[in-house]
């Protein structure tokens, strides 16, 4: 069994293409498939399902590709720490963030990274923090930025605090309270509001205030992406409450000072375990060494 298989097989898996498989490998189509039949009759299993219309995985494949993907990641880490002994920087590094992420330019600190690690492949996922917490105690991710309630604190993972800032009111430059200067959460209690889904961290930042205040609220429309959410408020169908530093780079909206706002904290995370050099460059850059 090869690696060079495997890449097959996993490229095929994620396109659901034999040809589009074949492209991202930089191989003829006959070569792949011809490949992935020796793999097949080697392990005495078919792994895909073939017809005129589709590519699909068999169980015997869905079974396979796992461990095919670890051993993948396993020779890639291995390579990355021989030339990280020379002294380069190479191999994959995937960093999560949430979508409001304010405490780091990620894109400035990306290019220097890039210009000072051209060898170094960047993969960027986008998430909600609990999530990317995860991720990362899972091994599936090196680095994340979260955003969370300041009664949190990210487990299971090494953490630094970025940043500390209270959430301010944003709403149509047409609603009602766009001309105060402020407003407390009593007051905001009575609106209708645009918000991240329920039980993520950043829905959470307001909702434990809210209670604290012993208030409730309305959520009427549900929002993933942020930039998302703002348009609703835009728009007019109702308030949120975001990071000052995050509202400064939207258009459309208003601002309102919040008396009593609930806050919240960023965090980068990494791995407790070992890191790969280029999450360990990539945390070097933000002022983190080796802990």
């Amino acid at each position: 069994m090869e690696l060079q298989q495997m890449r097959y097989v996993v490229a095929v898996a994620e396109t659901n293409n034999f040809t589009r498989a074949a492209q991202r490998c930089l191989v003829v189509q006959s070569a792949l498939s011809h490949q992935i039949a020796r793999l097949e009759k080697e392990l005495g299993a078919r792994l895909f399902e073939r017809t005129s219309r589709r590519v699909r995985l068999t169980p015997a494949g869905a079974a396979f590709l796992p461990a095919a993907r670890q051993c993948l990641d396993a020779a890639e880490r291995a390579a990355a720490e021989v030339a990280a002994a020379v002294g380069e920087v190479r191999g994959r590094l995937t960093v999560g963030l949430i979508p409001t992420v304010a405490a780091v330019d990620i894109p400035a600190v990306l290019k220097d990274f890039h210009q000072r690690h051209p060898k170094a492949r960047v993969n960027l996922s986008v998430g909600a923090s609990d999530e990317l917490v995860e991720q990362v105690r899972q091994g599936e991710i090196e680095v994340a930025f979260l955003g969370v309630p300041v009664t949190a604190r990210p487990r299971g993972v090494m953490a630094r605090e970025l940043a500390r800032e209270r959430l301010v009111a944003v709403v149509s430059p047409a609603h009602p309270l766009a001309g105060a200067y402020s407003v407390d959460l009593r007051r905001l209690s009575a609106e209708v509001f645009v918000d991240l889904p329920a039980k993520t961290a950043g829905r959470a930042q307001s909702d434990l205030a809210f209670a604290a205040a012993g208030l409730t609220r309305e959520v009427a429309f549900e929002v993933t992406n942020a930039d998302y959410l703002a348009r609703l408020v835009g728009a007019g169908l109702g308030v949120a409450l975001l990071p000052p530093s995050y509202v400064a780079s939207l258009a459309g909206v208003t601002t309102i000072e919040v008396t009593d706002a609930p806050a919240r904290v960023e965090y980068v995370v990494w791995s407790r375990d070992s890191r790969t050099p280029a999450a360990t460059a990539f945390l070097e850059l933000l002022g983190i060494e080796e802990e």
